[in-house]
């Protein structure tokens, strides 16, 4: 069913009808899918549970600096595919055994860089590159990029699409980059970036986008590649 848009009326538990509806056609459409995330990541996880929508983990083993491109927008949507076709290649048959009868079965992948002074930056291989790189931030703005890719698997028809933003830093000074060296977590996000940190958000000035975009899920480039898939 389609839900037409209404004005924005707040109701007396102050949410409005648009909100209500949009999520009640999320919940109907969702019921009948069957959705898969190809990420390991715990901040992706967080950022598709945050949205209301049930899903299974399932991770792929690829050589990522395999993958190689100048460009920051071909190369997130090549490791993108890339993931979708390893998980596809081990799992395919299982995934859509576990559908629901007469539904969708969908899997839904992306990958992140930052790019920074027109360098694309992953993740940090060392606490001296990771050191080097946080430092940067402080002297000129760091931009994700990031890819969603949702697959149809049974069909095997694909969606994609690129979200990017910018953050633009204070000083970071050199104790708090090292405690966060010393925590390890920067060495599992691109760029070492990590907003969403208590040490790191204190030196955040702003941020030209989302959040969730920066923390490497855009909520509403899912949402339209959802919207798209289940039409």
């Amino acid at each position: 069913k389609r839900v037409s848009i209404v004005p924005k009326t707040i109701v007396s538990n102050g949410v409005s009808d648009y909100h209500v509806l949009l999520r009640w056609k999320k919940d109907e459409q969702t019921a009948m899918a069957r959705i898969f995330l190809g990420s390991r990541s715990s901040t992706r996880q967080a950022i598709l549970s945050e949205m209301g929508y049930t899903f299974q983990v399932l991770t792929a083993d690829i050589d990522e600096k395999a993958l190689r491109d100048r460009d920051p927008e071909r190369l997130v949507l090549a490791l993108g595919h890339a993931k979708a076709d390893a998980i596809l290649a081990g799992h395919r048959n299982s995934m859509l055994a576990s559908g629901l009868d007469n539904g969708k079965v969908l899997l839904l992948t992306g990958d992140q860089v930052v790019v920074h002074a027109g360098e694309i930056r992953e993740k940090p291989e060392s606490a001296d590159e990771a050191r080097k790189f946080i430092q940067g931030y402080s002297f000129a703005p760091a931009m994700t990029v990031g890819s969603v890719v949702l697959v149809d698997v049974q069909s095997g028809r694909r969606w994609d699409g690129i979200d990017s933003a910018e953050i633009y830093f204070r000083q970071i000074p050199d104790a708090v980059i090292d405690k966060l060296i010393e925590n390890g977590d920067v060495f599992y996000c691109a760029g070492g970036l990590r907003v969403e940190d208590p040490l790191v958000s204190k030196f955040v000035d702003h941020i030209v986008g989302t959040q969730d975009s920066v923390m490497g899920l855009s909520k509403a480039l899912v949402e339209r590649l959802m919207a798209q898939a289940l039409a």
